[in-house]
């Protein structure tokens, strides 16, 4: 039986490789070594986590958007390494479309490439389209973000288009394209499912 998503449960996604919990207000001290040593991280972000003062504006908006019921916030934790490796979130939840949207993603530069992000988007997926039941997730990037595109494409999400000029940047004066990709329930169900379950 599916049920709505509710950002007040305390939904906790894991396999053998990656743990992902609820975003904390403690978990700054967590994701303090990125925001200062990796700032290039957030690059093509609409919000930055670089700095200090960057990581708890970050964190603040996170987790006031969970408390309004709007967005799902995790801490990424890579069971392998043993070391918390980045976060992610739901957004935009909409159970009433059944549809939700999936970004804010990002790793360390170490968990790059190590299988780290599939293992996630496996679980994140599952928790989707058969937890929740919904019937689309959407992702979004700068299309200029061809690494972050890359990926997504790599899980099986297909391109819906793109919004020219959607969204300013945090460059003074400059608007981003964005690139819109998705993947229905029926795609996950009959073959992103199993072709990722491959890859992990």
């Amino acid at each position: 039986m599916y049920e709505k998503m509710d950002c007040t449960k305390n939904y906790t996604l894991e396999d053998e490789r990656v743990l992902l919990r609820p975003l904390l207000a403690e978990d700054y001290n967590n994701l303090l070594p990125f925001a200062l040593n990796e700032q290039n991280l957030w690059k093509y972000s609409l919000v930055s986590a670089a700095g200090k003062d960057g990581l708890q504006h970050y964190m603040n908006i996170a987790l006031k958007a969970k408390d309004e019921g709007k967005e799902y916030p995790f801490i990424v934790f890579d069971k392998l390494m043993n070391e918390y490796a980045g976060s992610t979130r739901f957004y935009d939840i909409q159970n009433e479309l059944q549809t939700v949207q999936l970004g804010y993603t990002w790793y360390g530069k170490k968990f790059q490439g190590t299988g780290l992000n599939k293992h996630c988007k496996f679980l994140l997926l599952s928790f989707v389209f058969e937890k929740t039941g919904f019937e689309r997730l959407e992702l979004r990037a700068d299309n200029n973000n061809a690494r972050s595109i890359a990926a997504m494409k790599s899980i099986g999400c297909k391109v819906d288009g793109i919004l020219r000029k959607n969204m300013p940047t945090r460059n003074e004066g400059q608007r981003r394209d964005s690139i819109i990709l998705s993947i229905l329930k029926e795609e996950w169900f009959a073959e992103i499912k199993e072709a990722l379950k491959r890859k992990l």
